[in-house]
């Protein structure tokens, strides 16, 4: 059994100038894209915001307090 040439066919892809929309595709349906990955994704959205919400509500509750103990 001898080996025998196969045929191929080249297949080549080309962009006219006048057709090319490069990031049609990242901005189409946003909202949705969004609300997808949240809703399949939840505890992992919950667990990177809520020390980020909590240490901010820290620093911003400080603040005041410090700025109220100068006061008098």
């Amino acid at each position: 059994m001898g080996k025998q040439p196969v045929r191929m066919k080249a297949v080549v892809y080309a962009l006219s100038p006048f057709q090319q929309k490069v990031m049609s595709g990242l901005w189409k349906d946003i909202p949705g894209k969004i609300h997808h990955k949240i809703s399949e994704n939840w505890h992992s959205a919950v667990l990177l915001l809520a020390p980020l919400v909590g240490t901010y509500s820290y620093v911003q509750h400080y603040q005041e307090k410090e700025k109220l103990a100068h006061r008098y």
